[in-house]
């Protein structure tokens, strides 16, 4: 059998199980080419397994999608949202959420592509099961937190705490997919080469600045410019 292409940015190191390095395979391949075109054949030759290997561990082909949604996808929503209590000042709970988020990113850069691809996206093959897993408890002491502090008179009250994650999952995922995507392929010119060459602390102090601005009551935004970074 011929060796398989190298791939890079595993999830997991998994040379010595051969399981966990067919959720590594599948999961690579479900970010780069996405769920519907990726076949069980597909994952076997780029593992250098026999497709009857593939089955051995997984029935079929939607017991495979589930493993990886459960032990791949799932331990980046944990690793986001485990820390939360709800009892955080909303900045520091929105801000530990956003660093999270970009950290997880640099130890399974597949992430962002995939979730793109198949979460956010029209149509996305693991759109379902990701709505089923999702933290609804934290969600919720999210939501809660935010809106006591609109009602203390600390957050903007223009502002929707439910769109809140949903704004900081785009502004973090969208750019880093995009980065991604753009990287693999001939450089662009300005100005998307900026974003291609993206540095996650950039990224960082990119999403800060505007989540804190839209967040700062509006008598209290002139005071966020008194940080040079906010005006970049």
């Amino acid at each position: 059998m011929t060796k398989p292409a190298s791939m890079r940015g595993r999830p997991l190191a998994s040379d010595r199980d051969p399981r966990e390095k067919l959720l590594d395979t599948a999961t690579l391949l479900f970010s780069s080419q996405g769920v519907a075109a990726t076949t069980v054949a597909a994952i076997a030759r780029q593992a250098g397994v026999t497709p009857a290997m593939v089955h051995y561990y997984f029935k079929n082909r939607d017991q495979l999608i589930e493993a990886v949604v459960d032990e791949r996808l799932c331990l980046f929503v944990n690793s986001i949202w485990d820390p939360v209590t709800g009892n955080e000042a909303p900045e520091q709970m929105i801000m530990g959420i956003v660093e999270r988020m970009i950290a997880t990113t640099e130890i399974m850069p597949w992430i962002p592509a995939l979730w793109v691809r198949e979460v956010l996206s029209d149509g996305g093959e693991l759109r379902e099961r990701m709505v089923q897993r999702v933290p609804l408890a934290k969600l919720a002491r999210f939501a809660e937190n935010v809106g006591r502090s609109q009602r203390a008179g600390a957050i903007n009250p223009g502002l929707e705490p439910a769109l809140i994650f949903i704004s900081v999952l785009g502004l973090t995922m969208l750019p880093l997919a995009m980065a991604r995507t753009l990287k693999n392929g001939p450089m662009p010119p300005p100005p998307l080469n900026q974003v291609a060459l993206l540095d996650k602390d950039v990224l960082k102090r990119h999403v800060t600045a505007l989540l804190l601005h839209g967040l700062a009551l509006p008598a209290a935004s002139s005071t966020l410019h008194s940080d040079p970074h906010t005006d970049e």
